[in-house]
């Protein structure tokens, strides 16, 4: 198993980028942890808290209800999704995520699928009440972080709501920073796409206290 070696990490990332390759180096990620989920040195293996206090103080109920997860990494945030009551549809470009998915979670009603967020299945067109994106958006550099944005939105149902967690920072501030972490007006570019802001907390991650995020909902 490959030690992380955060300068080659960026290193990498930045040649893809500069290839206009912007997600080929994903499942080199998954690949190195050799199998153990717990290798892949983004995840928390744990759903995110402020995902499950914002499950927990909705008006609504989430039984019944369509969600589908972004990027979904080794499953956490789209087990808690299912365990809230959604019907989950959880994707990664990166097979190797998807095969860990499966492997962690045998018994899982959420759906694992390998799938492209900028050529996704037609069928999934606003058909999703809950759209969940945590931290894809800031590993993809320029017009594909708006491509990205856009296509999220396309995938919500009338009235339905996005959830976004990502790393933050000031406007004009760390702007060679790989990942590149998401601005608040950036962040606004979901208001400009015609939904309304519904909650908004910036906050200090738990886990790394010296990484500014942002949490926020839209609703359709």
């Amino acid at each position: 198993m490959k030690k992380f070696d955060p300068i080659a990490y960026k290193k990498m990332v930045k040649t893809y980028q500069e290839d206009d390759n912007p997600t080929g180096w994903f499942d080199s990620i998954y690949i190195d942890a050799q199998g153990d989920f717990s290798a892949v040195f983004w995840a928390d293996l744990e759903p995110s808290p402020y995902l499950l206090k914002w499950l927990k103080n909705c008006v609504f109920k989430h039984a019944g209800r369509k969600a589908i997860v972004i990027g979904c990494g080794v499953g956490d945030d789209a087990e808690a999704l299912n365990e809230a009551g959604y019907e989950v549809t959880a994707f990664d470009i990166s097979p190797e995520a998807i095969r860990l998915c499966k492997n962690r979670y045998p018994d899982s009603m959420v759906n694992y699928l390998v799938a492209d967020l900028f050529d996704y299945p037609v069928q999934w067109t606003e058909n999703f009440e809950l759209v969940y994106e945590c931290n894809t958006i800031q590993v993809l550099p320029g017009k594909y972080r708006i491509q990205a944005r856009n296509a999220m939105v396309s995938l919500l149902a009338l009235r339905g709501y996005i959830v976004v967690s990502c790393r933050s920072r000031l406007k004009g501030e760390q702007e060679n920073d790989i990942p590149l972490p998401l601005d608040k007006e950036e962040l606004n570019g979901f208001v400009q796409c015609g939904l309304k802001e519904v909650h908004f907390e910036a906050y200090d991650d738990t886990q790394h206290p010296a990484v500014p995020h942002f949490f926020a909902s839209y609703q359709k």
